[in-house]
């Protein structure tokens, strides 16, 4: 049995979820609403206030599907109660971002600023060198938080560019002078 496919899912108050047919799994909550349609082979059921994923049978695909279904179902739930927020850093000098309405303006040393608009759905703040991105779907924020990052990604001579706030850079030695 798939240990991450067997837990269930608790449903905090203020939570509601909807299974339609063709596993249409609506989430409404405080912050929003996420919809997704889920694999059809998985059998999803709503019992009081937990959630719950299983499987057919025991087929390598069905095994696969079974952890990610839970895991997609738990991070709509997780969305819409708490939100998800990616934190980004801009090192090096004269590589700055700024915000204006929904337009994210970087400048990273190249001969123009990079300018990137804000998904539907995701918002994003710059607080001197520090870039926050959030929003309610994980997957939406990871991947804009990836795009802003591979814009100047960090080099590892002197960790020039945009890397994530828990993001460790294995740095290099510079080349040597000779005698």
């Amino acid at each position: 049995m798939s240990r991450i496919g067997r837990m269930p899912i608790a449903v905090p108050a203020g939570v509601t979820v909807d299974i339609a047919e063709n596993n249409h799994v609506t989430v409404k909550g405080p912050k929003g609403t996420l919809e997704r349609t889920l694999p059809a082979e998985m059998e999803i059921k709503l019992e009081g206030e937990t959630v719950t994923v299983s499987r057919p049978n025991d087929l390598k695909k069905m095994k696969s599907l079974h952890g990610l279904t839970r895991t997609l179902i738990n991070n709509m739930v997780v969305g819409v109660t708490n939100g998800y927020t990616k934190e980004l850093e801009v090192n090096g000098v004269g590589y700055r971002a700024s915000k204006s309405g929904k337009e994210l303006t970087l400048n990273l040393g190249y001969s123009h600023p990079v300018v990137m608009t804000d998904p539907e759905g995701i918002e994003s703040k710059v607080e001197g060198n520090k870039i926050t991105v959030s929003g309610i779907d994980k997957e939406k924020v990871g991947q804009f938080a990836a795009e802003i990052r591979d814009k100047r990604r960090p080099e590892p001579y002197k960790g020039k560019g945009i890397k994530y706030m828990d993001e460790v850079i294995r740095r290099k030695v510079g080349k040597t002078g000779k005698k």
